[in-house]
Protein backbone atom coordinates (compact mmCIF):
# COMPACT_ATOMS: atom_id res chain seq x y z
CA UNK A 1 0.00 0.00 0.00
CA UNK A 2 1.18 3.50 -0.78
CA UNK A 3 0.63 6.63 1.29
CA UNK A 4 0.63 10.42 1.12
CA UNK A 5 3.36 12.34 2.93
CA UNK A 6 4.18 15.91 3.89
CA UNK A 7 7.88 16.65 4.33
CA UNK A 8 8.81 19.48 6.70
CA UNK A 9 12.36 20.53 5.91
CA UNK A 10 14.62 20.96 2.89
CA UNK A 11 18.02 19.80 4.11
CA UNK A 12 19.95 16.56 3.68
CA UNK A 13 17.54 14.25 5.51
CA UNK A 14 14.41 15.88 4.09
CA UNK A 15 15.77 15.61 0.56
CA UNK A 16 16.90 12.01 0.90
CA UNK A 17 13.60 10.87 2.42
CA UNK A 18 11.52 12.77 -0.13
CA UNK A 19 13.33 11.07 -2.99
CA UNK A 20 13.39 7.67 -1.30
CA UNK A 21 9.68 7.52 -0.50
CA UNK A 22 8.82 9.02 -3.86
CA UNK A 23 10.85 6.38 -5.70
CA UNK A 24 8.91 3.66 -3.91
CA UNK A 25 5.56 5.00 -5.09
CA UNK A 26 4.46 7.10 -2.14
CA UNK A 27 3.11 10.56 -2.92
CA UNK A 28 4.90 13.58 -1.51
CA UNK A 29 2.01 16.02 -1.25
CA UNK A 30 3.93 19.02 0.04
CA UNK A 31 7.41 20.15 0.98
CA UNK A 32 7.71 22.86 3.61
CA UNK A 33 10.74 25.11 3.93
CA UNK A 34 11.29 28.52 5.51
CA UNK A 35 13.38 29.37 2.46
CA UNK A 36 10.86 29.47 -0.37
CA UNK A 37 13.49 28.84 -3.04
CA UNK A 38 14.73 25.68 -1.32
CA UNK A 39 11.16 24.43 -0.86
CA UNK A 40 10.46 25.00 -4.54
CA UNK A 41 13.66 23.22 -5.59
CA UNK A 42 12.98 20.11 -3.51
CA UNK A 43 9.27 20.05 -4.36
CA UNK A 44 10.18 20.05 -8.04
CA UNK A 45 12.37 16.99 -7.57
CA UNK A 46 9.56 14.98 -5.99
CA UNK A 47 6.53 16.45 -7.80
CA UNK A 48 5.14 18.08 -4.68
CA UNK A 49 3.63 21.44 -3.76
CA UNK A 50 6.11 23.83 -2.12
CA UNK A 51 4.95 25.78 0.93
CA UNK A 52 6.79 28.24 3.18
CA UNK A 53 4.04 28.77 5.76
CA UNK A 54 3.18 25.98 8.20
CA UNK A 55 -0.40 27.24 8.32
CA UNK A 56 -0.74 26.16 4.69
CA UNK A 57 0.09 22.51 5.28
CA UNK A 58 -2.42 20.02 3.93
CA UNK A 59 -4.57 18.40 6.59
CA UNK A 60 -5.20 15.26 4.54
CA UNK A 61 -1.84 13.47 4.35
CA UNK A 62 -1.23 10.09 5.97
CA UNK A 63 2.16 10.98 7.46
CA UNK A 64 3.90 14.23 8.39
CA UNK A 65 7.68 14.06 8.68
CA UNK A 66 9.67 16.78 10.48
CA UNK A 67 13.12 16.40 8.93
CA UNK A 68 15.10 19.31 10.35
CA UNK A 69 18.11 19.65 12.66
CA UNK A 70 17.64 18.21 16.14
CA UNK A 71 17.56 21.60 17.86
CA UNK A 72 14.94 22.94 15.42
CA UNK A 73 12.37 20.19 16.08
CA UNK A 74 10.73 21.74 19.19
CA UNK A 75 10.01 25.08 17.48
CA UNK A 76 8.48 23.37 14.45
CA UNK A 77 6.41 21.08 16.65
CA UNK A 78 5.10 24.03 18.67
CA UNK A 79 3.72 25.55 15.47
CA UNK A 80 1.73 22.48 14.42
CA UNK A 81 -1.75 21.26 15.30
CA UNK A 82 -2.53 18.16 13.26
CA UNK A 83 -5.39 16.57 15.16
CA UNK A 84 -5.00 12.80 14.93
CA UNK A 85 -2.65 12.72 11.94
CA UNK A 86 0.57 10.79 12.48
CA UNK A 87 3.44 13.23 13.03
CA UNK A 88 7.04 12.06 13.32
CA UNK A 89 10.48 13.60 13.51
CA UNK A 90 13.76 12.16 12.24
CA UNK A 91 16.09 13.28 15.04
CA UNK A 92 18.36 10.83 16.81
CA UNK A 93 18.72 12.76 20.06
CA UNK A 94 15.20 14.18 20.52
CA UNK A 95 12.41 12.45 22.47
CA UNK A 96 9.20 11.59 20.65
CA UNK A 97 7.36 13.41 23.45
CA UNK A 98 8.33 16.78 21.98
CA UNK A 99 5.47 16.14 19.53
CA UNK A 100 2.76 15.23 22.03
CA UNK A 101 1.02 18.62 21.91
CA UNK A 102 1.06 18.72 18.10
CA UNK A 103 -0.94 15.58 17.36
CA UNK A 104 -2.72 12.73 19.11
CA UNK A 105 -0.53 10.33 17.14
CA UNK A 106 3.19 10.95 17.08
CA UNK A 107 6.51 9.21 16.91
CA UNK A 108 9.98 8.94 15.41
CA UNK A 109 11.26 7.79 12.03
CA UNK A 110 15.04 7.90 12.48
CA UNK A 111 17.26 7.05 9.51
CA UNK A 112 20.47 5.63 10.92
CA UNK A 113 22.60 6.74 8.00
CA UNK A 114 24.67 9.70 6.85
CA UNK A 115 22.52 11.38 4.20
CA UNK A 116 23.44 14.05 1.68
CA UNK A 117 21.04 16.18 -0.33
CA UNK A 118 23.05 16.06 -3.54
CA UNK A 119 22.72 12.29 -3.92
CA UNK A 120 20.00 11.31 -6.39
CA UNK A 121 19.61 7.78 -5.08
CA UNK A 122 20.13 6.56 -1.53
CA UNK A 123 20.25 2.90 -0.59
CA UNK A 124 20.86 0.85 2.55
CA UNK A 125 19.23 3.09 5.14
CA UNK A 126 18.34 1.37 8.44
CA UNK A 127 15.38 2.95 10.25
CA UNK A 128 14.53 3.09 13.95
CA UNK A 129 10.83 3.71 14.54
CA UNK A 130 8.65 4.42 17.55
CA UNK A 131 5.23 5.90 18.21
CA UNK A 132 2.99 6.65 21.17
CA UNK A 133 0.71 3.65 20.51
CA UNK A 134 1.41 0.07 19.48
CA UNK A 135 -0.91 0.47 16.50
CA UNK A 136 0.93 3.50 15.13
CA UNK A 137 4.31 1.93 15.83
CA UNK A 138 3.30 -1.07 13.72
CA UNK A 139 1.98 1.22 10.97
CA UNK A 140 5.17 3.28 10.99
CA UNK A 141 7.25 0.12 10.81
CA UNK A 142 5.21 -1.05 7.82
CA UNK A 143 5.72 2.17 5.86
CA UNK A 144 9.44 2.21 6.70
CA UNK A 145 9.73 -1.34 5.39
CA UNK A 146 8.51 -0.19 1.99
CA UNK A 147 11.82 1.66 1.59
CA UNK A 148 14.22 -0.35 3.78
CA UNK A 149 14.98 -3.96 4.66
CA UNK A 150 16.42 -2.90 8.03
CA UNK A 151 13.71 -1.53 10.31
CA UNK A 152 13.61 -1.89 14.09
CA UNK A 153 11.53 -0.39 16.86
CA UNK A 154 13.51 1.58 19.44
CA UNK A 155 12.59 3.63 22.48
CA UNK A 156 13.94 7.13 23.01
CA UNK A 157 16.68 5.71 25.24
CA UNK A 158 17.65 2.96 22.80
CA UNK A 159 17.71 5.40 19.90
CA UNK A 160 19.91 7.82 21.85
CA UNK A 161 22.38 5.05 22.68
CA UNK A 162 22.62 4.15 18.99
CA UNK A 163 22.99 7.83 18.15
CA UNK A 164 26.01 8.02 20.46
CA UNK A 165 27.51 4.95 18.79
CA UNK A 166 26.75 6.41 15.36
CA UNK A 167 28.68 9.58 16.19
CA UNK A 168 31.66 7.45 17.23
CA UNK A 169 31.73 5.17 14.16
CA UNK A 170 30.83 7.85 11.62
CA UNK A 171 31.64 11.40 12.73
CA UNK A 172 34.70 10.61 14.82
CA UNK A 173 36.06 8.14 12.28
CA UNK A 174 35.68 10.65 9.46
CA UNK A 175 37.46 13.26 11.58
CA UNK A 176 40.36 10.84 11.95
CA UNK A 177 40.38 10.43 8.17
CA UNK A 178 40.56 14.21 7.83
CA UNK A 179 43.45 14.44 10.28
CA UNK A 180 45.28 11.62 8.51
CA UNK A 181 44.72 13.30 5.14
CA UNK A 182 46.11 16.58 6.47
CA UNK A 183 49.13 14.77 7.89
CA UNK A 184 49.77 13.00 4.59
CA UNK A 185 49.48 16.21 2.63
CA UNK A 186 51.95 18.03 4.87
CA UNK A 187 54.39 15.13 4.74
CA UNK A 188 54.00 14.85 0.95
CA UNK A 189 52.64 11.29 0.87
CA UNK A 190 49.52 10.10 -0.94
CA UNK A 191 46.47 9.71 1.33
CA UNK A 192 44.68 7.82 -1.45
CA UNK A 193 47.00 4.88 -0.89
CA UNK A 194 45.11 4.33 2.38
CA UNK A 195 41.68 3.99 0.76
CA UNK A 196 41.92 0.21 0.13
CA UNK A 197 42.90 -0.25 3.78
CA UNK A 198 39.89 1.80 4.91
CA UNK A 199 37.60 -0.31 2.71
CA UNK A 200 39.12 -3.59 3.89
CA UNK A 201 38.59 -2.81 7.59
CA UNK A 202 35.00 -1.67 6.92
CA UNK A 203 34.34 -4.89 5.00
CA UNK A 204 35.76 -7.13 7.73
CA UNK A 205 33.40 -5.88 10.41
CA UNK A 206 30.41 -6.77 8.24
CA UNK A 207 31.12 -10.36 9.23
CA UNK A 208 33.26 -10.35 12.38
CA UNK A 209 33.19 -8.34 15.61
CA UNK A 210 35.56 -5.35 15.51
CA UNK A 211 37.11 -6.72 18.68
CA UNK A 212 38.26 -9.80 16.79
CA UNK A 213 39.96 -8.01 13.89
CA UNK A 214 42.03 -5.37 15.68
CA UNK A 215 45.57 -5.13 14.32
CA UNK A 216 48.48 -2.72 14.71
CA UNK A 217 51.36 -1.99 17.10
CA UNK A 218 49.19 -1.28 20.15
CA UNK A 219 47.45 -4.67 20.13
CA UNK A 220 50.90 -6.31 19.78
CA UNK A 221 52.32 -4.09 22.54
CA UNK A 222 55.00 -2.98 20.08
CA UNK A 223 56.34 -0.06 22.09
CA UNK A 224 59.26 0.51 19.74
CA UNK A 225 56.98 1.28 16.78
CA UNK A 226 54.62 3.34 18.90
CA UNK A 227 57.56 5.43 20.11
CA UNK A 228 58.77 6.06 16.56
CA UNK A 229 55.29 7.11 15.47
CA UNK A 230 54.85 9.49 18.39
CA UNK A 231 58.21 11.06 17.62
CA UNK A 232 57.17 11.61 13.99
CA UNK A 233 54.02 13.35 15.23
CA UNK A 234 55.82 15.98 17.32
CA UNK A 235 54.80 18.70 14.88
CA UNK A 236 51.19 17.45 14.92
CA UNK A 237 50.25 17.71 18.62
CA UNK A 238 46.53 17.05 18.15
CA UNK A 239 47.13 13.88 16.14
CA UNK A 240 49.93 12.87 18.50
CA UNK A 241 47.60 13.16 21.49
CA UNK A 242 44.92 11.10 19.75
CA UNK A 243 47.49 8.49 18.69
CA UNK A 244 48.66 8.10 22.28
CA UNK A 245 45.11 7.95 23.64
CA UNK A 246 43.96 5.33 21.13
CA UNK A 247 47.09 3.25 21.66
CA UNK A 248 46.49 3.27 25.40
CA UNK A 249 42.83 2.30 24.94
CA UNK A 250 43.74 -0.58 22.63
CA UNK A 251 46.44 -1.82 25.02
CA UNK A 252 43.94 -1.85 27.90
CA UNK A 253 41.32 -3.71 25.85
CA UNK A 254 43.71 -6.49 24.84
CA UNK A 255 45.87 -6.65 27.94
CA UNK A 256 46.13 -10.25 29.12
Amino acid sequence: MRYTLVIIGTGNVATALSLLFGEEGHTIVQVYGRDRAKAVALAKRCNAEPVSDLALLSKDADLYIIAVSDNAVPAIAASLQLGDKLLVHTAGSVSREVLKHSSKNYGVLYPLQSLRAELDHVTDIPFLVDANTAEKTAWLKDIAMTVSMQVQTATDEQRLHLHVAAVVVSNFTNHLYALAESYCNKENVDFRMLLPLISEVANRIQHVSPHEVQTGPAVRNDQSTIGKHLELLQDFPELQQLYAAFSSSIEKMYRK
